[in-house]
């Protein structure tokens, strides 16, 4: 609001300028050079006016980035004391020996399904997958025994 009302201020003293240089004009031309001066004078100090007013919006305007870049820090540091606040309850919900304990339990029961896979799957020994292994090997073996191709020419066609 106060910024609103310096750039008022600043308009009306703009106008202000523009009158009493003209009004100083024309106490020239009507040879009132001591009013023209004095008029000038009061102008002068005007213009001084209007530029500390820029320099007092440029403070205000600095003030209001300020506590609006403010405001957002407040807002991120809200957030961040959420976010402990948050993890601070699921650790005392979730503890170290807790995590360990279920990765444990994870850990045997996957070994123990391993296990009963194994049983049920009738698991190969070592001697057992060599005697599978043997037995392919035989049995492309005789696959690659062809029969033997006759030497007699092939019979002509009889129509």
């Amino acid at each position: 609001q106060q910024r609103d009302k310096l750039k008022q201020f600043q308009r009306r003293v703009g106008l202000s300028l523009q009158r009493e240089r003209a009004l100083a004009r024309q106490l020239l031309q009507d040879g009132k050079r001591e009013k023209a001066l004095l008029l000038l004078k009061k102008k002068r100090y005007q213009e001084q006016l209007l530029d500390r007013t820029e320099n007092q919006i440029s403070n205000l305007e600095r003030m209001v980035q300020d506590i609006e870049f403010t405001q957002i820090e407040m807002k991120v540091i809200e957030g961040l004391k959420i976010g402990n606040e948050c993890l601070n309850k699921m650790h005392q919900v979730m503890s170290i020996e807790e995590v360990e304990r279920i990765i444990g339990e994870t850990q045997d029961a996957v070994e123990y399904q391993r296990q009963i896979d194994e049983l049920l799957a009738g698991s190969l020994t070592e001697e057992d997958e060599d005697a599978i292994l043997e037995e392919l090997n035989a049995i492309t073996q005789e696959q690659m025994e062809l029969p033997e191709v006759p030497s007699e020419p092939l019979p002509e066609k009889i129509p």
